[in-house]
Parts: structure tokens; C-alpha cells; sequence
């Protein structure tokens, strides 16, 4: 079988969110061939290189997304008229509300009706005609770079923003929102104008499988579009929750940021509506999907697959952790809410004052990281005072930072094997990758109720509520107390996680899942051309075996179909 992998802003780049599991992932399906489809973020993740890929890997095709992409091209009359008409669609779409009436053929609003038993609202409709609508016009003519910055896009905004029935806060848009929306617009949709849609490319795949939503799954939207290609798309983090909590921090006015959610918003709803199977790494991740509108049947939780050997040792040492040490490990961040934790330990320094706490960090932080590690080590040296034990002896803090990779925590199984409670102490978190790898070590955990905490840990911890210090300290001295108890639970929770979340079980889900997937789709290869039992013999099957009639399965100059 030949997969298209469509990432942005990780793998095959040796940095990025998306890498390791796609690594595993493809190494892990050796059988299969990949082409692998990439969308750079950054000058930065370009100059990182790629990792070294396994020879089964057949191509790999890649686009940045933050350099500009004038091909050059400009449009005739004829093709300005045509792009204006897609355009005006696209833009009514992302302004109007989704049960919002549309333009009709004039270009004023037609009026107020209810939709039909089945039928998409008419914004929806009216965003899904103008993205491909674009997409075809690129395909045929390109020049969508100069076209979605010209004064007819900007013109065509604001007409949108200006109709009936828009959203809250986009109407008070100005000509500086509509030029730093239409910038915006015009990298999120560059992979429209892209070279990856012939014959010998994304044409050629057996089954596009998007690594997360947004714009990495817009190549396998129009490779279902042109060639009927399945689109599986695979989200550990939601790309729209992402784009939520990263609106903040962005330079642009408020009718900026509500364009652009309405915007991802809807590429979200349209993935969603054209994937053949959903595959969210938790049930938070599944009930954003369900929100946006993605069809419960056509969604299957796959978790993350993570590497348990590196902490098989520490695992089944029954002695390994100090039993009066707490550790946190992660990313240095507000999100982990460290002021939280230190304001819990000090309630836990009064009942139990020769409890201590490890801080251990990632070495690579994310941005302003620096600025809020200072922040806390100043709130640690004013909480704890250091210490020492006689008249002559040296002051200690009970609480130190350390980073991973240091004498004290060499590599990441030492850092979980520094104490005997595991503490996550976050106010936001998608998957816990830090509370799994503290399970393989048979730890007990404290831990936050966020994101899919209480999925994860199912049992096998203690959970409290977020921001609530006092709750946090009375869990993590109920489980320093009870030796046995830190004991039992500690190794239900590594059998969880070797049950639940090791790359074995990853990998044979999708094994699994392509296989279903190419038994409801069209031939498009034979197996002697390439792989022996590369297809399953369900897929040769015409009419309800093959999921559907050949007649409407078919592709255009495909003779197996």
C-alpha cells in the first residue's frame, strides 16, 4: 500500500510536535511505502534538517508555510471573475454565522429559510464551494498568491464582513484587519497552490493520512477532491483548541482573531465532514472533534504509542525513589502552574518537614520560558528559605531546579526515579505524555483534573482539581504516608500504561485501520506491482464488499476500478 503523510511543522524535520510518533509510525509499517508530505513552519525547522528515513520512504515533498510563495502568475479577466465568485463564497462562509442565509446569484443575501433534513447549512456549504472552488482554480491557472492579497480579495472581505448575520466582532473590522487577515488567509491556504496533486504525486497514494488537522489536511481534502483518495486524519492535539489558546498571545486585533477562528473553525468542520475515519489520541481530543461536527462513527480513539523499554529498569525496581521526595518533570511553562505547586508544598513542608521537591525540566523550553523559571525560583527562595542542619553547616533549599541531562537527572528515567511520588500539577494539558512515562516507572501520581488526566491515569492515581494548592498538598501527603498504598497503585498504573500506550499497540491499530480503510476504497494498484498482500482481497470485490457500487467508487482512468 503507498500512504501520503501529511504533516506541518514536524516530521520528517528533526524538530516539531508531530516527529517521534511518525517516526515510529513509519518505521513500524515497514511493508508499506510512504510519501511524505511536509509544510515547514519556520526558517528555523528547515535548517534543522530531516532525520534519517527508512528505505521504504519513497519521496518526500516539502512547502514552507512562512516564506512567501509567489509563483509569478497572474489572472485574466476571465479567471479574476472566477476567483471572485469562489472568494466571495469562501469569505461568506468564515464571516457568516452557519445557518446564516447565503448570497444568491445577484450577490445580496437571499432570504431567511431552514435548512433541509440532511443538508449543510448554508455558510458551511458556501466555505466548502469556495475553498475548492479555489483550489481547482489553482490547480488550473495558479497565481492564488497574488489573487488573495489583491484589492479584490481585500474588497470582497469586506463586504463579507459588512452583510447581515455576521459573527460577533467582525463587522467592526477595518482596511488593516481585512490587509493582516487576507496575509494570514494566504499562508493558511498556500498548500491549495502546491504541485502535490498529479498522477505521480498524492494521485499516486492509496490513502492520505494527515499526522493533525488545519493545513496539513488540506493536501488530503483535495486529493479526495481530484482523485477519491480516503483521508484518514490523526489528531493528538486539536489544531483548533490549539489555535484557541495561542490567539492571545498573538500580535492582531481582536477582528483578526475572530476571523481567524472562524476561519480554522471551519476548515476543522470540513476536515471532519470529508475524513473516512478520525483517529483522536483521547476522548478530549474526540469530544472537540464531536463539537465541530465530526460523526461519532466515523471517529476511533488511537493513544499515543511511546517507547516503555528506556524505563523497564526503574519500573520493576520496587526500591528506586526517595520516599520523602516529590517530582515534577515536564516543560518549564504557565500551563504547568509550578506557583501552584510550590504554595502545595509548602502545606506539605509544614505537616511533613523533611519532605523535599525536585523540579526537573526539559532543556528545551518554549518561548519566555527563561522569564517564568526565574519567576519561580524566586517564589521558592522566598517560601523556603534555605535551610541547614547545625550552626556550621551549609543552608539547602528544599526545593531545586534541575534540567534533564544533568549530573542529578541523566536521562529521563533517572529524573522519574529521583522520588516516590510523580506530581502533575497543570491547568491546561492535552495528552499527559509526562504522567505516562511516570506510570511505566510504576510511580504513584498526583495530578491535575485536565484534558484527558483522568483517561489516562483511570484509576491508578490521585486527581484534585486545578489551581486548588491545598487539595494538591493533602493528595501528595495521603500518598507519602502510606507506603503500601504508593506501592499498589504505582503498579496498577505501569500495567495501565504498558496495556494502554506502548508503540506495539500503536502501530498494530493502524496497520489495522489502513487495511480497513483500502477494503472500502478502489484498487489502484496491483499487489504484484509492489507489496505481496499489499491489498486485502475485500477490496477486489465490486459492489457492497468494496463499500460501495464500482459506478460511484471509480476513478477517472483507473482500469482496476
Amino acid at each position: 500500500m503507498r500512504i501520503g503523510l501529511l504533516t506541518e511543522g514536524g516530521y520528517p524535520y528533526a524538530t516539531g510536535e508531530s516527529r517521534l510518533w511518525c517516526d515510529r509510525l513509519v518505521r513500524g509499517l515497514a511493508p508499506h511505502e510512504f510519501d511524505l508530505y511536509a509544510l515547514s513552519r519556520t526558517a528555523r525547522e528547515e535548517a534543522g534538517g530531516h532525520v534519517v528515513l527508512p528505505p521504504h520512504v519513497r519521496r518526500v515533498r516539502t512547502a514552507p508555510l512562512w516564506a512567501p510563495e509567489d509563483d509569478g502568475r497572474t489572472h485574466g479577466r476571465r479567471d479574476r471573475r472566477r476567483f471572485a465568485g469562489h472568494f466571495r463564497s469562501l469569505a461568506h462562509g468564515i464571516c457568516a454565522e452557519p445557518d446564516a442565509p447565503g448570497p444568491d446569484a445577484t450577490g445580496f443575501a437571499a432570504a431567511p429559510g431552514g435548512v433541509l433534513p440532511g443538508a449543510l447549512p448554508q455558510a458551511v456549504g458556501d466555505f466548502a464551494e469556495g475553498l475548492y472552488g479555489l483550489a481547482e482554480l489553482a490547480r488550473e491557472r495558479g497565481g492564488l498568491h497574488a489573487a488573495l492579497r489583491s484589492e479584490l480579495a481585500v474588497r470582497t472581505l469586506e463586504s463579507a464582513c459588512r452583510a447581515p448575520g455576521v459573527r460577533r466582532g467582525v463587522s467592526a473590522a477595518t482596511v488593516p484587519d481585512y490587509l493582516a487577515f487576507v496575509d494570514q488567509l494566504e499562508r493558511a491556504l498556500r498548500p491549495l497552490s502546491l504541485d502535490w496533486y498529479g498522477d505521480d504525486a498524492l494521485g499516486a497514494a492509496d490513502l492520505c493520512h494527515a499526522a493533525s488537522g488545519g493545513s496539513a489536511a488540506l493536501p488530503g481534502l483535495l486529493a479526495k477532491r481530484f482523485f477519491g483518495t480516503p483521508l484518514l486524519v490523526t489528531e493528538y492535539g486539536v489544531q483548533l483548541r490549539a489555535h484557541y489558546l495561542s490567539a492571545g498571545d498573538a500580535p492582531l486585533s481582536a477582528p483578526v482573531r475572530a476571523l481567524l477562528a472562524a476561519f480554522q473553525g471551519r476548515l476543522a468542520a470540513e476536515v471532519y465532514r470529508q475524513a473516512a475515519l478520525l483517529t483522536p489520541g483521547n476522548t478530549h481530543a474526540r469530544r472537540w472533534q464531536e463539537r465541530c461536527g465530526a460523526d461519532r462513527a466515523r471517529i476511533r480513539t488511537v493513544y499515543p504509542g511511546m517507547e516503555s523499554a528506556r524505563f523497564t529498569e526503574v519500573g520493576e525496581d520496587e526500591e528506586s525513589g526517595d520516599p520523602a521526595t516529590l517530582v515534577w518533570v515536564g516543560r518549564v511553562e504557565p500551563a504547568k502552574d509550578l506557583i501552584a505547586l510550590l504554595h502545595a508544598f509548602a502545606e506539605v513542608r509544614k505537616a511533613q518537614p523533611e519532605v523535599r521537591l525536585r523540579i526537573i525540566a526539559a532543556p528545551v523550553r518554549e518561548p519566555g520560558a527563561e522569564t517564568y523559571l526565574a519567576h519561580c525560583r524566586s517564589l521558592a527562595a522566598q517560601l523556603f528559605p534555605d535551610e541547614a542542619a547545625g550552626a556550621h553547616d551549609v543552608g539547602e533549599n528544599p526545593v531545586t531546579f534541575e534540567e534533564i541531562g544533568g549530573p542529578e537527572a541523566p536521562t529521563l528515567a533517572d529524573a522519574y526515579a529521583a522520588g516516590a511520588v510523580v506530581v502533575l500539577s497543570s491547568v491546561v494539558e492535552g495528552f499527559p505524555i509526562s504522567l505516562v512515562e511516570a506510570m511505566f516507572c510504576a510511580r504513584a501520581t498526583v495530578s491535575t483534573d485536565v484534558g484527558a488526566v483522568v483517561e489516562v491515569i483511570g484509576g491508578t492515581g490521585l486527581v484534585v482539581p486545578p489551581r486548588n494548592p491545598r487539595a494538591l498538598a493533602d493528595s501528595c501527603l495521603a500518598l507519602l504516608r502510606d507506603p503500601e498504598r504508593r506501592y499498589r497503585l504505582g503498579a496498577a498504573a505501569r500495567a495501565r500504561a504498558l496495556e494502554l500506550f506502548t508503540v506495539e499497540q500503536n502501530i498494530a491499530a493502524f496497520r489495522g485501520i489502513y487495511l480497513e480503510l483500502l477494503s472500502r476504497s478502489p484498487v489502484r494498484r496491483r499487489a504484484a506491482d509492489g507489496i505481496p498482500f499489499g491489498h486485502p482481497a475485500e477490496s477486489h470485490v465490486p459492489g457492497i464488499l468494496a463499500g460501495r457500487p464500482v459506478s460511484a467508487a471509480g476513478r477517472a482512468g483507473d482500469p482496476d476500478a
